[in-house]
């Protein structure tokens, strides 16, 4: 499967500009790809003032990337904030080609922010099987929360949209890496570069990591579309031969 991951500043609260500026990019890349990941709350940034950007699973953000799935052939997938019975909800979309929807309500809420105050969590894991991929989705702050994830489906791809921030990007280097190596899957985060209205920094760092923690692509802070290749066949392969996923633990998540 090829990806390609868009990192990118976001524009404050402000979907009509960052839509423009994301599909500028989307549209200009003539190479093909399967999927192209954005990142947490692409339309506004990450913010704590829902009602001034949240949209239904109806509105004019939704509709636009399910244009641009069908124009290029490829699923879209990242967070925006969606308004669903009274409740705001930071949601990871992933768009079909076809126009078909499924979505990730993000689980562990960033209570160092305020997010729990003004978002509602959301309760499933959620695996979307995608070209004969298993893609498990998260958000950012679930990154530290390595039970909820833990691979007991044998899914291939863990993929994680962020807005991280520079005085804890070390913590988001680790982590990932973490996840690929404990999971044995392919391991993507997309964060954001750019400052937002807190005059927090965000530095980038978006990277894909494989099955045994070897870094395929590190984005660092440069802004663009960054296009890489997965070999399940490969995964499949090196879980045989170690056979690490057969001894996880059995528990259930409450």
């Amino acid at each position: 499967m090829k990806v390609a991951l868009f990192q990118t500043k976001l524009a404050w609260e402000n979907p009509e500009i960052n839509r423009t500026f994301i599909e500028e990019y989307f549209l200009n890349e003539d190479e093909s790809f399967d999927l192209f990941v954005l990142p947490e709350m692409f339309t506004s940034g990450f913010t704590m003032n829902p009602s001034a950007v949240a949209e239904t699973m109806e509105d004019e953000t939704m509709a636009w990337l399910k244009e641009l799935a069908k124009k290029k052939t490829c699923a879209i997938t990242g967070s925006l904030v969606i308004k669903e019975n009274g409740n705001f909800y930071n949601r990871m979309v992933f768009v079909f080609p076809s126009g078909e929807v499924q979505f990730y309500n993000k689980r562990h809420l960033f209570t160092l922010a305020g997010e729990d105050k003004v978002y509602t969590k959301g309760i499933e894991k959620v695996i979307v099987n995608y070209n004969n991929w298993n893609i498990c989705l998260q958000i950012c702050y679930d990154l530290r929360f390595p039970v909820f994830v833990r691979n007991v489906e044998n899914y291939d791809l863990l993929l994680y949209v962020a807005n991280w921030p520079k005085p804890r990007i070390n913590a988001w280097d680790a982590l990932l890496k973490a996840r690929a190596i404990e999971n044995m899957c392919y391991t993507i985060g997309v964060n954001r570069i750019g400052e937002d209205a807190n005059k927090l920094e965000y530095p980038g760092h978006s990277k894909a990591t494989d099955f045994l923690g070897n870094t395929i692509v590190d984005c660092e802070d440069e802004l663009g579309v960054f296009i890489f290749e997965l070999d399940k066949n490969a995964q499949q392969e090196t879980r045989q031969k170690l056979n690490f996923l057969n001894d996880r633990d059995d528990f259930t998540i409450l």
